[in-house]
């Protein structure tokens, strides 16, 4: 028979939700119960019997806490094969134990703590829970390991109906050893603060929602997120309206949402396909997606939207009465702004509340049979480490729109050229084999949209190996370029821009996004 009787019980608990309402119920159905320290001064508070584990064992918790579950009584009576073991179990007095119910010492909330030390942190480190997790997982033949709240009502319920079955209590256990698992990938990380790189690499996430499908819909897909993600992220947004966000659509959302929060003044960002089509910043965000939109129209149909300032119903409206929009996001979602969006009852309407500073840390891409990892590219520019390269230097206009345009290319796919003046962009050209190219396309994009490129500044995401991607700027009216430099023809791409009166300056940083 596949299904478990229960006797007898082990909980020790650092999450103490729930806990007291599923040792009323243990013990309504027959089950007596051990535990330990602040675990069973909570089951003793709610009147329920409850046994401590030294009481059991005949030892005492001792080394402040550190050993109290480490003895055979406890292992044995987990470990126990029941009908093979039982004559060893009965020789050494040991009673077994079929339920653990185990969640570990709180060490990655404990390293959040402003006044958290190293010494605290180690402290912080369960050796005996992740012991009894793992012991009662590797024997769920005879022993059921229960390590998330979530799970109490459930497990209450199947042994009130005798439910508690192989399957079950394998999920159970697989459950457990993921929890060990991530709680181990934590501290290896602490501990491994001053390798960027270790020789083993262990990832911790946790699951947010399935996909209905991934990038296509033969691909199935999930979400996943880190342990505490930083506010702000599209790990963290709520959703206020509209159908369930797609792989897409949050890969989207990440895009939008990351370069926005670049800008300091209102700004709003339209993405498409994981590139800006179109980015302004004014003194409103109402201005700022006018703008946004008049660069690519055709392209912001379907797209996302952000916005670094609360969403208001100006803007709103317009949006309604201007495209079809997959995703509208903001720090906030202003009064009033969730009666217009109904009006398009699929639309996705998401809030993130306030941004936080932080590092997006080590970013990852799954090769054939491997994977790259990288820091992210955090670095934008130091405006102070701006070098003027050419005769004539950009006017205070002519820079203020550089630094803008070199913002956007930061997160437009390589090779990367962004027309932009006025604080907006006026073309984009993303993801081409050839830097020409995507000035070509740049400018492209705007003469669809009747926007005038004469008198814009041009943003090359990386250097120009020749001389012709001047050349073609200064055959559209552009009069500055801002690019990284570096190249070994940086002379005469240089020479071509004093020819052509354009003002550049480099960065000496590069942003090649692949």
């Amino acid at each position: 028979m596949n299904e478990l009787k229960l006797s007898r019980a082990i909980i020790s608990v650092s999450d103490k939700n729930g806990i007291a309402e599923l040792a009323v119920g243990l013990v309504g159905n027959g089950v007596a119960l051990l535990s330990t320290g602040g675990t069973h001064n909570a089951i003793a508070s709610a009147q329920v019997a409850v046994s401590e584990v030294s009481s059991h064992t005949g030892f005492p918790e001792m080394m402040d806490g550190r050993v109290k579950t480490l003895h055979p009584k406890i292992h044995g009576g987990i470990l126990g094969r029941r009908g093979l073991d039982d004559s060893v179990m009965n020789e050494h007095s040991i009673e077994g134990i079929d339920l653990v119910v185990v969640n570990l010492y709180p060490f990655e909330a404990t390293l959040l703590r402003d006044d958290c030390t190293r010494a605290m942190a180690i402290e912080n480190i369960d050796i005996g829970g992740p012991a009894m997790v793992r012991s009662a997982a590797k024997n769920h033949q005879d022993v059921v390991v229960i390590v998330d709240p979530d799970d109490y009502a459930d497990l209450l319920d199947r042994i009130k109906n005798n439910k508690i079955d192989l399957a079950f209590r394998e999920r159970m256990a697989a459950k457990a050893f993921r929890h060990t698992a991530a709680y181990d990938a934590a501290v290896a990380e602490y501990l491994s603060q001053d390798e960027p790189f270790p020789e083993s690499l262990t990832l911790k996430f946790r699951h947010r929602q399935s996909m209905r499908y991934g990038e296509n819909p033969h691909q199935a897909a999930a979400f996943y997120v880190e342990s505490n993600p930083p506010r702000g992220s599209v790990a963290t947004i709520d959703q206020e309206q509209g159908k369930e966000l797609s792989y897409n659509n949050v890969a989207d959302t990440d895009a939008a949402l990351e370069c926005v929060k670049s800008f300091q003044d209102p700004a709003c960002v339209i993405v498409k396909h994981a590139n800006p089509c179109g980015v302004a910043t004014s003194n409103s965000i109402a201005d700022a997606y006018s703008g946004a939109f008049a660069t690519d129209p055709t392209s912001a149909f379907g797209g996302i939207i952000a916005f670094n300032r609360p969403l208001d119903q100006a803007t709103m409206a317009a949006i309604v009465e201007k495209q079809f929009a997959e995703v509208v996001v903001a720090p906030e979602i202003g009064d009033g702004v969730r009666e217009i969006a109904r009006k398009r009852k699929n639309l996705r309407l998401l809030s993130t509340g306030s941004s936080e500073n932080h590092s997006r840390g080590r970013e990852f891409k799954r090769v054939g049979g491997g994977i790259l990892v990288q820091q992210a590219d955090e670095i934008c520019m130091n405006s102070g480490e701006l070098e003027v390269v050419t005769a004539r230097g950009p006017t205070p206009a002519e820079l203020a729109d550089m630094e803008f345009a070199w913002r956007v290319a930061w997160y437009v796919k390589s090779n990367a050229i962004v027309f932009a003046r006025d604080q907006r962009t006026i073309g984009v050209g993303a993801g081409q084999m050839s830097r020409v190219v995507s000035a070509k396309i740049a400018k492209l994009k705007a003469d669809e949209e009747g926007l005038e490129v004469a008198g814009s500044v041009m943003a090359s995401d990386a250097f120009f190996p020749f001389r012709d991607g001047i050349d073609t700027a200064a055959e559209v009216g552009i009069t500055a370029v801002i690019q990284p430099g570096g190249s070994v023809r940086d002379k005469e791409v240089i020479e071509a821009a004093n020819e052509n009166d354009i003002a550049m300056v480099f960065t000496g940083v590069r942003h090649f996004r692949h």
